[in-house]
């Protein structure tokens, strides 16, 4: 991760006291590939929004994992399959 990027995220956790949430490499890979499909498959304004109601679903207990995978599967139908976890 770069380590601008990094500095970043480890100030704003602070700032907004979410440090027991690990903002490691993976995390932000996750985010970033579900921030690009959303940008090319419906608008560059959505990737921002998109990332934004993943993290509230996040807040309310679901995972990241699961959660940037349900919205991935709504833009990538076919690379995702019919399988939701």
């Amino acid at each position: 991760m770069d380590p601008d990027l990094h500095q970043w995220l480890d100030a704003l956790s602070a700032e907004l006291r979410v440090t027991d949430v690990p903002l490691g490499d993976e995390v932000v890979h996750r985010l970033l590939d579900l921030a690009r499909d959303s940008a090319h498959q419906v608008t560059r304004v959505s990737a921002p929004l998109t990332t934004f109601v993943v993290g509230i679903a996040v807040g309310r207990g679901a995972s990241l994992e699961t959660a940037a995978a349900r919205a991935t599967a709504l833009l990538l139908p076919e690379r995702e399959g019919d399988q939701l976890p």
